[in-house]
């Protein structure tokens, strides 16, 4: 275990994970878990739907302001990616399309001129009681001085918003737990 802040812990990237394959050479990887409760939902699409569908209003307002300056150096915005997901007809969730599922890892990602980027989303169970972990790794890979530039900017932010993302959805889960026991 590394460092927890709020329910949340940087992890060693899981090697088990699917795309342990993409640590080497990567420009960014992280790992981030926390602990669910025994009786939430262990369906990815539920956790995942929970992690990256409801950020904060301040990650929001983080993204309106990236697709603002992406724009103007010709990188796609989230409603573009969006838009090409739902065009090929793929799966997404919120902004980030879906690249494969597994009973316990679905990973989501883009690759583009500037980067490529990998996020899975994994359950894994801990020894004690019922509960279980849900382990969030980003692996990014640039292709030029633009990649890096903008991996860079976003990359403190990066931090904040997984952490937030984890804390919201732990607060979401648990009140639908609470809501579908009564």
């Amino acid at each position: 275990m590394r460092g927890k802040v709020n329910g949340t812990r940087s992890v060693l990237p899981p090697a088990e994970s699917r795309i342990a394959g993409a640590y080497k050479g990567a420009d960014l990887v992280d790992s981030f878990a926390t602990k669910l409760c025994a009786g939430m939902p262990r369906d990815l699409d539920v956790l995942a739907r929970a992690i990256l569908g409801h950020p904060a209003w301040w990650v929001r307002g983080l993204l309106n302001i990236r697709d603002l300056v992406v724009a103007r150096f010709g990188l796609k915005t989230t409603s573009e990616l969006q838009r090409r997901t739902h065009a090929e007809a793929g799966e997404s969730i919120d902004f980030f399309p879906i690249l494969s599922r597994y009973e316990d890892e679905l990973v989501l990602g883009v690759n583009d001129r500037h980067l490529d980027f990998k996020t899975s989303i994994m359950l894994r169970p801990p020894a004690d009681r019922g509960d279980f972990d849900a382990v969030v790794t980003t692996v990014v890979h640039c292709h030029n001085n633009l990649g890096r530039a903008y991996l860079a900017l976003i990359k403190p932010f990066h931090v904040l918003v997984i952490r937030s993302n984890l804390r919201r959805a732990v607060l979401i889960l648990s009140r639908d737990k609470r809501a579908t026991s009564a």
